[in-house]
């Protein structure tokens, strides 16, 4: 859906600029550790502090996990220079961030949403984090702050921004392109994609235009959004407030905004700056980067599947039967890879576990407990889900049964079953339970034998009660046909 939210006749555009901290053990242009939570200014040298006569030197491993990204996004590996953008806060030491301008290592590439929707990345590139800096006071902001404290930890760690091109068309569309990017992120181990901690920050540009125009609106930035809920509730509100401006003969000025989640608002920081404005100019003591072919080929070959090949690879389980996009069962495989938990749902396929039984019990039992999961002993969980699929326990017994091997990290799935006494009723079993239901409830038996088909449900409820949750309902369904089609 590409409307604004409660405004129709109007299109809503989104770009998206994500800043991701690299891990690497040391800062991107010096020795000092790359560590999150120490003591306040104690990750420092005169490097990233930007005292007289310092000079940087690239850090070989950052450049590595750049490439990395890029390779994961289909960019265009280039050769890359590095400039100095200049601007005064005191988050930033040398008064100008190294980064790099117009010759970026990543450019041209695109990502695939889980919908199978391709959003183009316009460039990736490497730069240094600034400072963090901390305004004391009710608002936690620069305005009305008793005092403001500068943590230069942070400052020269690897940053890797990435750009998409305006390709997102609904909040929705855009917490899904940083849920994606994020999960790209961790896979090639570039980063650990944590919001929470800044090691993933979102800027969104985001513009507004009549339906069917090709014209782009006048944009507004919506800086430092720090969790994907934030990012969707962002956007959709800057939309709204842009479209009532424009329809009450206002204009959008461009500007850069911040998120309130308090109020549920964006607000205005600053006029929004021009590339002109930071001075940009070639940084006299780096010299550029020109990875080779080698160079390339190895960081290529180092890298895992990514999401979207783990999504095509479990969609390709189901054979004839293809995971439609947007539902259920594509719902249940991004989750799947989204937890890490795909080699369960294959090991259960390939020993003969149907693969709607195997995903499903993945997607939601087991995702319940992922980590445990993912500790879980494949012979373990296999073992269960082949007792289900031949009826050996029902639906209810083997979640209870996957709660306990969750709980102990593996075991026997048949012993387990026989402690909690649990086991398979027999057809006759089954058939005796139905026909006890069938005569406690004529009537509902009458309206169902006419077409009631809801009131299958009712009945297996009436059996599983009875068989305290032993009977398998598959088999209570099958009886109920069977029954219901005698003259």
């Amino acid at each position: 859906m590409s409307g604004v939210p409660g405004h129709d006749g109007w299109e809503l555009v989104v770009g998206l600029e994500v800043h991701c901290e690299l891990k690497t053990a040391t800062k991107l242009f010096c020795g000092c550790p790359n560590s999150f939570g120490d003591e306040p200014n104690t990750n420092v040298c005169p490097v990233c502090l930007g005292l007289p006569g310092s000079l940087p030197v690239l850090n070989q491993r950052a450049v590595e996990l750049a490439m990395a990204i890029g390779t994961a996004l289909h960019c265009d590996i280039r050769p890359s220079t590095f400039h100095r953008k200049n601007y005064f806060y005191p988050d930033m030491p040398k008064d100008y961030q190294i980064s790099q301008y117009d010759e970026p290592i990543n450019a041209d590439g695109w990502l695939e949403l889980p919908d199978g929707a391709r959003v183009g990345i316009v460039r990736a590139h490497l730069e240094e984090d600034t400072g963090k800096t901390t305004h004391a006071g009710a608002s936690g902001r620069i305005h009305g702050a008793d005092y403001s404290l500068v943590d230069y930890n942070r400052s020269g760690v690897p940053l890797v921004e990435i750009v998409s091109a305006p390709d997102l068309r609904s909040p929705a569309q855009a917490r899904s392109y940083a849920a994606e990017l994020r999960a790209i992120l961790v896979a090639t181990g570039a980063s650990d994609g944590k919001m929470e901690e800044g090691s993933m920050r979102v800027d969104a540009n985001v513009s507004v235009r009549r339906a069917g125009s090709s014209e782009l609106g006048t944009r507004c930035e919506i800086k430092n959004l720090n969790s994907l809920r934030s990012l969707a509730h962002a956007v959709e509100h800057e939309a709204q407030r842009q479209v009532e401006v424009l329809e009450s003969g206002g204009v959008v000025r461009q500007e850069t905004r911040h998120w309130d989640e308090d109020r549920g608002a964006t607000v205005t920081l600053r006029s929004k700056e021009e590339a002109e404005d930071y001075r940009y100019f070639l940084e006299p003591d780096l010299v550029p980067v020109v990875p080779d072919d080698g160079w390339r080929s190895a960081v290529a070959e180092a890298l895992p599947p990514m999401p979207a090949a783990r999504r095509r690879k479990l969609g390709a389980l189901f054979g004839d039967e293809p995971v439609e996009p947007g539902g259920a069962r594509s719902d249940q495989v991004a989750t799947v890879v989204d937890l890490g938990l795909d080699e369960l749902v294959e090991a259960a396929v390939a020993e003969g576990v149907p693969a709607a039984l195997a995903l499903a019990r993945t997607a939601n039992e087991a995702a319940t407990d992922a980590d445990a999961a993912r500790r879980l002993p494949l012979v373990s969980y296999v073992a269960l889900l082949r007792m289900e699929a031949t009826g050996e326990l029902t639906a209810t017994q083997v979640k209870t049964v996957l709660a306990d091997l969750l709980r102990d990290g593996g075991g026997d799935p048949a012993e387990l079953a026989r402690e909690r006494g649990f086991e398979a009723l027999s057809s006759e079993a089954v058939a005796a339970m139905v026909a006890d239901a069938i005569a406690a409830h004529p009537d509902e038996w009458g309206r169902y034998r006419s077409g009631e088909d809801k009131l299958t449900g009712f009945f297996t409820g009436a059996v599983m009660k009875a068989s305290r949750g032993q009977a398998d309902g598959k088999a209570v369904a099958a009886e109920l046909a069977r029954r219901r089609a005698e003259p």
